[in-house]
Order: structure tokens, then sequence, then C-alpha cells
């Protein structure tokens, strides 16, 4: 692991909070707009993963103000994929994407001797790894 400055932690947090805004939107949004024989069960697991992603990007947000940082309020960009199939892929691929971001930022938290941090990082890499997973399964065998 190379090493980082706290202010590039910083910067790489406001990423992730980012990212987590930006998923706050993509549940919300995906719930509002998805459509078919399955909406009823999927908007209800849109709408379930919404509160996860809000107390991620609060406790980023928090994080951040107490390393001496500004928090984003900026989100990441969010798909709009009109299929059912292809909102559930775009989720599966950002929560990839949010379990190997947290799994590097706990190393960096490691390194930077935050080792609350670090505890915290590994347990929302379990969170994210339960959100793809579960998306992973919902897509498993999908034919329409």
């Amino acid at each position: 692991m190379a090493d980082i400055t706290k202010e590039q932690f910083i910067d790489a947090l406001n990423d992730d909070l980012a990212h987590e805004l930006g998923a706050i939107i993509q549940y919300l949004t995906y719930a509002a707009m998805v459509s078919g024989p399955y909406r009823g069960e999927l908007v209800k697991f849109f709408e379930a993963e919404i509160p996860d992603e809000t107390m991620h990007a609060q406790f980023l947000a928090n994080k951040i103000v107490a390393l001496g940082g500004h928090p984003t309020t900026t989100p990441k960009p969010v798909p709009t994929p009109t299929s059912a199939k292809a909102m559930l892929e775009a989720i599966y691929e950002a929560e990839d994407d949010a379990a190997k971001r947290y799994t590097v930022r706990a190393d960096q938290a490691e390194a930077l001797g935050e080792k609350g941090l670090q505890v915290r990082l590994e347990d929302m890499v379990a969170d994210e790894t339960g959100h793809r997973d579960e998306t992973a399964q919902i897509l498993r065998d999908w034919n329409l």
C-alpha cells in the first residue's frame, strides 16, 4: 500500500461520499421508475436500501469533517436504465465498486492509524457486499 496523506485520504472519502449520495438517488429513482411484473418486489428492494446508503453517507460526511475536511454535496452521476434488469445490473456494478473502494479505504485508514475508521469501513464492505450478493441472486436466471 502506497503512503497516503491525510488530505489525499479526505479526498478519497469525499469521492466515497459522492458515490453514496449517488446511490441514494439511484435507489430512490429506480424505485419510482421500475415497471414490469416484479415491480412490487423491486420497489420494496430498492427502497429498503436507501436507509443503509443514507447512513453510510452521513458517517462519511461526519468523518470528513472530523478529519478537517469539507464534505462534498455533489453526487456521482446515476445511470438511468429503463428496464428492471438493467437497473439491477447497474445496482450490482455500483455495490461491487463500493465494496472494492471501501476495502482500499480500510487499508488506508489502517496505514494512517485510524483503527476505528478502519473497522467501520470494513463493516461497510460487509454491507455493500451483502447488497451486491442479494442483487446477484435476483439477477440469477432472470428471463425478462
